[in-house]
């Protein structure tokens, strides 16, 4: 098994999400990056960001990932979440990861 592989489980082993502290999960494929927040004691949803929404000119994943992560707290907010539980899916939280996270904190998200 991949080490990222392993370091997701055992992180999802230890965090759930709910209602009122959804989760805020973390993917990136070579080419995009996928956040969402999930209700995991409802199994659902309840918003998912993407940078294919993002016509941005900037070349840096950096910004970009910063945008992204605002733009999921501004949605966040407009349906009344304001805490969030942060997975990182596994990867180290440094670069990318951490853009998503800071962009998430400016937005005004909590975790």
């Amino acid at each position: 098994m991949k080490p990222r592989i392993i370091r997701h489980k055992r992180i999802r082993a230890k965090i759930k999400g709910t209602a009122e502290r959804p989760r805020f999960s973390v993917f990136k494929s070579n080419r995009h990056f996928f956040i969402q927040l999930i209700d995991d004691e409802a199994q659902k949803t309840l918003i998912s960001v993407s940078d294919k929404e993002i016509k941005s000119k900037s070349k840096s994943r950096k910004i970009i990932a910063r945008e992204i992560g605002k733009i999921l707290a501004k949605k966040a907010l407009i349906r009344g979440v304001k805490n969030v539980v942060f997975d990182r899916g596994g990867y180290k939280f440094h670069g990318i990861i951490s853009e998503l996270a800071e962009g998430a904190r400016e937005g005004g998200l909590k975790f």
